[in-house]
């Protein structure tokens, strides 16, 4: 395996206990911090180079939400990598239990194109803050983002304990061969279940984030003008690449042709009487989704947009109404800038069509009623949850991020990351001494024995009451 050598010089490393102490730990997250100040112009090139990202995007998402991962991960560092002292029943009153922080080992990390940077840097921090060593495999489909991670990342990190590799579909396939202490996944299903097949066979834990279509209920009471600023822009922010993008809008007849102008006004307002001139409007990332994402504008009527430009990978800011819920574009993820509108009758049922699909990665609801809004999150599942914005619950370090069932597996960001890349392991030091403590559970049995060690180790359910 061209891969097997590489994983054994990680490997041990890890034995040595190289990436243990904590300031080895922050010596490298401080690096990464130094990596994003002096290749900031950098990274804006690479990330315009490989899909048009507009510099103000580019910097905002790959850059200061990185910054914001890193430094909450250094502030709090101490105070997660400490052991976690849990309660003690009668019996352990004397001992010590407590929770470990330990590291996995060696773990993979395999980023997606979309985020180049960031989708890379956001659970490497957690990783590295962990305590392990990691192999970081970029997407191919982002060649300028993919040198500049390759040729420049590792001359800021340790090169004993962390590597980056490139690799396409072939040669991810053999470096999945080999036995990993954890994998983490960002991608499609399709992709997903490969990564999760291969880490079977080795027992090894992931993290899969997937994305998914996210529904976007809009109410028939609401700021018209609002919800189309905020819902045009995260679903035409990087040109629709996003994973957490609203994919479709579900709306009463009424709402919806109060909101086609609106959302008309809104994309004027951000990208231009025409986008395509607009520095602040992305590209299609390859020819092949170009293609794809061009196919799903025979689903229902252009109302907004719908100029396509192949030489460039254009697609312009599109909206398309006359949309049902059996179309193409309504069973994919769409991961363009292109939103359909769905029509419905009323909250119930809009409910209850989300309900009828795989759960989103997040699920978003605009209403001036918070009890509409909290009726959407009640009666829902998704991975997270926005009320009255769009994207914006995936900026803050505080709650974690990921999905459920097809739309992934496992959280992250923040403490969350910290959390995902290590293992919680559950510790009991006793004393040697004291052994005649011990002795009412050791054989002969007697009634009389076992009435004591229950008093002494049950937990009893408090307040509780017995209905006769």
């Amino acid at each position: 395996n061209p891969y097997a050598g590489l994983v054994s010089r990680l490997r041990a490393a890890w034995l040595l206990g190289k990436t243990r102490p904590m300031q080895h730990r922050v010596a490298q997250l401080e690096a990464l911090g130094r990596f994003l100040d002096e290749k900031k112009q950098d990274i804006l090139e690479a990330t315009a180079a490989d899909m048009g990202k507009p510099p103000f995007e580019a910097e905002f998402s790959e850059i200061l939400l990185c910054k914001n991962e890193l430094h909450e991960t250094l502030n709090n560092l101490g105070t997660w990598m400490k052991d976690e002292h849990v309660d003690r029943n009668l019996v352990t009153q004397l001992d010590s239990a407590f929770i470990r922080k330990d590291p996995y080992g060696v773990v993979l990390i395999i980023a997606p194109w979309n985020y180049p940077i960031h989708l890379i840097l956001v659970p490497l921090i957690g990783a590295i803050a962990a305590g392990n060593c990691v192999i970081v495999k970029p997407s191919e489909m982002t060649k300028n983002s993919e040198q500049l991670v390759v040729e420049v990342l590792p001359t800021y990190l340790d090169n004993d304990c962390f590597a980056v590799v490139t690799a396409g579909v072939q040669e991810t396939t053999r470096l999945l061969e080999n036995k990993f202490d954890y994998i983490f996944f960002t991608g499609n299903p399709t992709v997903g279940r490969i990564v999760m097949t291969a880490a079977a066979k080795h027992l090894t834990p992931i993290t899969l984030e997937l994305g998914g279509k996210n529904p976007c209920y809009v109410s028939d009471t609401c700021d018209v003008q609002n919800v189309a600023r905020r819902v045009a822009w995260g679903r035409f922010f990087n040109a629709g690449q996003t994973c957490i993008a609203p994919d479709y809008v579900l709306c009463s007849v009424e709402m919806r042709e109060k909101l086609l102008p609106a959302l008309s006004k809104a994309i004027s307002d951000f990208y231009g009487p025409n986008p395509q001139e607009s520095p602040d409007f992305g590209r299609i990332v390859g020819d092949k989704h170009f293609q794809r994402v061009q196919k799903l504008l025979g689903s229902g009527r252009v109302a907004i947009g719908g100029q396509t430009d192949e030489k460039e990978r254009y697609i312009a800011p599109t909206v398309l109404v006359d949309v049902l819920p059996s179309d193409s574009i309504m069973q994919e993820e769409i991961f363009g800038p292109v939103l359909p509108i769905v029509t419905v009758a009323n909250v119930d049922e809009a409910i209850a069509l989300i309900n009828s699909r795989e759960q989103p990665l997040a699920v978003y609801a605009f209403s001036s009623d918070d009890k509409v809004v909290n009726q959407v999150l009640e009666r829902t599942s998704s991975g997270g949850f926005c009320g009255n914005d769009t994207l914006m619950h995936v900026t803050l370090t505080s709650l974690p991020f990921g999905g459920m069932g097809t739309s992934g597996l496992g959280m992250y960001h923040g403490k969350f990351t910290f959390n995902t890349f290590t293992h919680h392991r559950g510790c009991l030091h006793r004393s040697m001494g004291r052994e005649a403590l011990n002795a009412l559970r050791y054989p002969p049995y007697s009634q009389h024995k076992l009435g004591i060690v229950r008093a002494a180790s049950e937990v009893k359910r408090k307040g509780g009451c017995t209905l006769l």
